[in-house]
């Protein structure tokens, strides 16, 4: 049974406007379910203007897409990576190249997935603070920036969220089995995208579980996330030999996971860069970062509030598991993205809303005409600089997305189409974009040695990318080079001439 500090004030004394509904408490009207509705809606179009469906596909969105696209070979797959965001986009990937079409088909999912994380929340928090916090998470430039790409993060978060507020409503009323089934949902929503986030986010939910001697809970969450995970853990056995042989490769190709601190480096990236690494750099201005700040004082005050109002549990089980979610980025990793955090700040949002709704109405339950003032005005600044971020990471990433469509456009007219091999440069998404297998023999791609490119350039167009002329490897002594609009090409003499005089 739940301990007496985590239950909800008794319904006869006055409860704050933003509190935790009391145990038992009655389904929340239709009304709060518009207001979800109406906050998804609002983000699935945000996407679509802002980050705008013809924006091109980035590099690890080409490895996922390219596993089940027709129009091209698939991309090497790394041991970190998990094919859930590829089995995802498969139902357009599969049939169609359009990647408009595939922008648009992630920017509806991205918000019917925001309105099903949020409705399991329901009967926890009033809609009003639900709504807030799914509109404080929607306005991120980071949410924005990546709901409609092929990139696991997001899901992680939705599902996270999905996870914490099915557990929660699960640990209320034992007697129920829906919130259990929608637990083991999350849970695998979240390791069919990636195991190892799912793993480090749950770890207060099974702590929880352990403590209040809950089996059902435990197989829910641990089932779900085992069911999610499956086809990462067989592929492992398949491809490197064993589960810790592949996590070892994943924590080599993460550049070493062990103690690092990447606080500064995310700090760096919240100004629109997509990956910080090697981070180096200004850190942004104030304006950009200033929320990085308040977010962590606003869940402190969360947690407070709900300590005091005898509802500790609702509020301090979603910020253990954004602490949980948040470690592995800021404290073992050696780089930054900004999209690592979005479980974080998809777990932190709700409390955080909870907190800004007590600060507008409280002691009184009146509004505070001060306090609304000061908060709406911050509030309007911080989505104002957010709009702005993410209109200049878009800007910034469809620059570098059309040169690698000329440069697949140039290969083509030197006579490099399918079937070919790029390797080198940007070779994973150049190569997409062309028709073309790639080999980025510069990464892990161990698979692809230097005999294996000296045989294929016999048979089939191959190329060299580089971004600017200068010592290149035995294999690719006298192949010719070729100016691009934004790099170099060494082609390979033998299959490109055959070709050209067929």
């Amino acid at each position: 049974m739940p301990r007496a500090s985590d239950a909800a004030a008794a319904p006869s004394r006055p409860r704050t406007p933003g509190a935790a509904l009391p145990p038992g408490s009655p389904p929340a009207p239709r009304t709060g379910e518009r207001w979800l509705m109406a906050v998804a809606g609002a983000f699935t179009l945000l996407q679509l203007v802002l980050v705008r469906p013809g924006l091109g596909l980035g590099w690890d969105e080409t490895v996922y897409v390219s596993q089940v696209s027709g129009h091209a070979p698939a991309a090497f797959f790394s041991a970190p990576r998990a094919r859930g965001i590829t089995l995802l986009v498969a139902p357009v990937a599969l049939w169609s190249s359009s990647t408009p079409l595939l922008r648009v088909y992630l920017a509806v999912l991205a918000g019917a997935g925001l309105y099903g994380a949020l409705r399991t929340w329901l009967g926890l928090f009033p809609p009003r603070v639900l709504a807030a916090g799914g509109a404080l998470f929607a306005t991120l430039w980071i949410t924005l920036f990546y709901g409609p790409q092929a990139m696991p993060n997001y899901w992680v978060a939705v599902g996270a969220l999905a996870a914490v507020g099915y557990f929660l409503r699960a640990r209320r009323d034992p007697t129920r089995r829906a919130p259990l089934w929608g637990l083991a949902a999350a849970a695998a929503l979240m390791a069919w995208m990636r195991p190892t986030d799912a793993v480090w986010t749950s770890l207060p939910l099974l702590a929880l579980a352990l403590r209040d001697r809950r089996p059902r809970l435990l197989l829910a969450l641990l089932g779900g996330m085992a069911a999610g995970a499956l086809e990462w853990v067989v592929e492992a056995h398949v491809r490197y030999g064993g589960l810790g042989a592949r996590l070892s490769t994943g924590s080599r190709i993460e550049g070493g996971l062990g103690l690092h601190n990447a606080v500064t480096d995310q700090l760096r990236s919240l100004g629109g860069r997509a990956l910080c690494r090697p981070c180096t750099g200004a850190v942004p201005s104030a304006p950009v970062i200033a929320w990085w700040f308040v977010l962590p004082l606003l869940a402190a005050a969360a947690l407070v509030i709900a300590v005091r109002a005898r509802r500790t549990t609702v509020t301090a089980l979603p910020l253990a598991c954004a602490v949980t979610a948040a470690v592995p980025y800021l404290f073992l990793i050696g780089y930054a993205a900004p999209r690592f955090l979005l479980p974080a700040y998809a777990l932190l949002a709700i409390p955080v809303a909870d907190a800004l709704w007590f600060l507008v109405t409280a002691p009184a339950g009146r509004w505070r005409p001060v306090v609304v003032t000061l908060v709406a005005v911050g509030l309007a600044g911080h989505v104002a600089v957010q709009l702005a971020v993410v209109d200049e990471a878009v800007s910034r990433t469809t620059t570098a997305h059309r040169a690698w469509a000329r440069s697949a456009t140039e290969l083509r007219h030197l006579g490099v189409s399918p079937p070919c091999l790029l390797t080198g440069g940007d070779a994973v998404p150049i190569a997409f974009q062309a028709g073309c297998a790639s080999a980025y023999t510069a990464g892990h791609d161990t698979g692809t040695t230097t005999g294996v490119l000296t045989r294929t350039a016999r048979r089939v167009p191959v190329a060299l990318l580089a971004a600017s002329p200068g010592h290149l490897p035995s294999y690719a002594h006298g192949w010719r080079l070729h100016r691009l609009s934004d790099g170099y090409a060494y082609l390979a003499p033998g299959a490109l001439r055959e070709r050209q005089g067929a």
